[in-house]
This record gives structure tokens, C-alpha cells and sequence, in this order.
């Protein structure tokens, strides 16, 4: 009888074991909010919180959290700001000083956040990308995207234009739950 019960038990655990796994790798997207309760992960990374940065940088195109990159990758780019993605955003020596030292501080070897810390996973550490869209933690969140809602679609254009589909991108928030694709509407895979 002993052995019956020991056999059962352990079939039982078996069972549950596999049955968390299974949902836990089926979704290997699932973020969720941060107040929705026990077991979600947050899909944010801090907010830019640096005028001069936000103002600069941001006049050109989305100013990217610091968090996306590694320091760096932000010392190589602020290095080269004369050949900035083929134009010339030479800034004067404060204001690049000022700018460099709120990206290395914030970048995502230096933040100790969980999104952040999931991207530079992603990033092998004898590599120093310049593009947040070339990483592997980015290239595997929007692998499901088709083309044609992204690249040919004129309200986006690009994966780099985050706040097109991230409406709440500019602080933060890359919730994939909370994504609308201009012209499509809200994203769900």
C-alpha cells in the first residue's frame, strides 16, 4: 500500500511540475503590470530623467532610456556624434560631457532593474552595439511583427520609433500588452 502511495505522489508531482513548465515556456512573453499581482515581471526601464539629454537627443528622435545599452556602447556613440546614423549631432564639450555622464550612469550594466539586466544578457560582452534594435533581447521581442505593420507602415516606419506602437514609452513602459500599431490597432501575439 506504501508503495502504491509513493508511487502516486510522485506521478502527482511529476504532473504539476511539468504542467507549470509547460505554461511558464508558453508564454515566453508574458510581462504583465507591475500592480497585477503575485508571479508578472515589469516590462519597464527608468524613464529619461535628464533635461539636457531629453532636450538634445530628443529633438532628433526618441530619446532611449540609458537602460536599453551598456555604458559602453553610450562611450562609443557619444564618441562619434559627428557621424551620429549619418548626421552631424556634435554637441559642445559640457553639454556632451553632461550628456554622456547621465548615460553611462543609467545604462544597464550600471542599473540594477530587471528589464535592463534582461538586455544586457542579451548582448555578448566582446560586442558593442550602437543600434537598441540589433540586440538579441530586442530582435527576439519583436520577431512576431510583421514587416508590413512596422517598416511599411508610414506612421511607423522603423523599429527605432518605439513611442509609434509604446504609447507609454516615454516613461518607461514597453508593457507588450499595452502596444496599438498605428493604422492596425492594439498588438497582441
Amino acid at each position: 500500500m506504501n508503495k502504491k502511495i509513493a508511487t502516486g505522489t510522485a506521478v502527482m508531482a511529476i504532473c504539476i511540475s511539468l504542467s507549470v513548465s509547460f505554461v511558464a515556456a508558453g508564454d515566453d512573453d508574458w510581462w504583465g503590470d507591475k500592480d497585477r499581482g503575485y508571479g508578472e515581471r515589469s516590462a519597464t526601464v527608468a524613464a529619461v530623467m535628464n533635461k539636457t539629454y531629453e532636450t538634445e537627443c530628443g529633438a532628433c528622435h526618441f530619446a532611449y532610456q540609458p537602460g536599453f545599452l551598456p555604458v559602453r556602447s553610450w562611450v562609443k556613440m557619444m564618441g562619434n556624434l559627428e557621424d551620429h546614423f549619418g548626421d552631424n549631432a556634435t554637441l559642445d564639450a559640457v553639454t556632451s560631457k553632461e550628456i554622456l555622464d547621465y548615460l553611462s550612469n543609467n545604462a544597464a550594466d550600471r542599473k540594477n532593474q530587471r528589464f535592463s539586466r534582461s538586455i544586457l544578457r542579451s548582448i555578448p560582452q566582446e560586442t558593442t552595439p550602437l543600434r537598441i534594435t540589433e540586440t538579441r533581447f530586442f530582435t527576439g521581442e519583436h520577431h512576431e511583427l510583421p514587416k508590413r505593420l512596422v517598416r511599411d507602415n508610414p506612421k511607423v516606419r522603423s523599429f527605432s520609433n518605439c513611442q509609434s506602437c509604446h504609447t507609454q514609452a516615454a516613461k518607461g513602459d514597453f508593457n507588450e500588452h499595452r502596444v496599438v500599431v498605428p493604422g492596425f490597432g492594439r498588438w497582441d501575439d
